[in-house]
């Protein structure tokens, strides 16, 4: 079993198949979100944070191959890494798969296993977030996304595994505003976005000078919450 769970994100038309990986993966430790194709996979990308995406090539409508190259193209999931399924093995194909940015090409038919494998060296060779994630500064407060704590002043200040959930998700987009949705989404927990509010106001009494009025952990009205980023002098 895995010491972190990395998320999954399956790409693939075929039903069975695709429920087929879902279950063996998250036997193995991972967190699994599935699409039926590059379109459904799009809009999850939009609200679900993945680490690494599994992706059948012949798909109807948009194919893997153009489905790859878009994504090598996106600002923000230019560097996700993706593992080609194809059940076609010739060497022509496998090197359309790499030049349109995979990391890696399996051929069908394959063993479950031997997929868990490929993904596995895949996810070792990638930077864990924190190695490649900027100091994220917070009044006098520095925020360790992995142990989930914030240190400042020779101290330091444990959160809970919601409270550290959620400003990690706020911590990954600053300046930006997230729906309440979206937090509840993106959170490693199983979290209700209509409980929110009530963690955010926990939130701020622990990292907010006054937390009736935030300077870091602000209210978008209409919108949700951003995170405003600031080492104090």
């Amino acid at each position: 079993m895995l010491s972190w769970q990395p998320h999954i994100l399956v790409v693939d038309d075929d039903k069975r198949l695709r429920e087929l990986l879902r279950k063996y993966l998250i036997d193995h430790g991972y967190l699994v979100t599935t699409a039926h194709d590059a379109l459904d996979a799009a809009q999850k990308l939009e609200t679900v944070e993945v680490n690494l995406m599994v992706v059948d090539v012949m798909m109807p409508g948009e194919d893997g191959f153009s489905f790859t190259r878009k994504i090598r193209q996106h600002k923000h999931l230019k560097h996700l890494p993706i593992l080609l399924l194809t059940a076609r093995g010739e060497k022509e194909d496998r090197i359309s798969g790499l030049e349109a940015g995979s990391d890696d090409y399996l051929v069908k038919p394959f063993e479950p296993r031997e997929l868990v494998l490929r993904v596995d060296a895949i996810l070792r060779r990638v930077p864990k977030e924190k190695d490649g994630q900027k100091e994220i500064w917070i009044g006098k407060w520095q925020f360790d996304a992995e142990r989930g704590e914030l240190r400042g002043d020779g101290s330091t200040q444990r959160l809970t595994d919601v409270e550290a959930s959620l400003l990690k998700v706020l911590a990954k987009t600053p300046g930006e505003t997230i729906s309440r949705e979206d937090m509840a989404l993106r959170s490693t927990l199983p979290i209700n976005d209509r409980t929110i509010d009530v963690q955010v106001t926990r939130l701020r009494r622990k990292i907010e000078p006054d937390p009736k009025q935030p300077r870091y952990l602000v209210t978008v009205r209409g919108g949700g919450y951003m995170l405003l980023p600031e080492r104090d002098k």
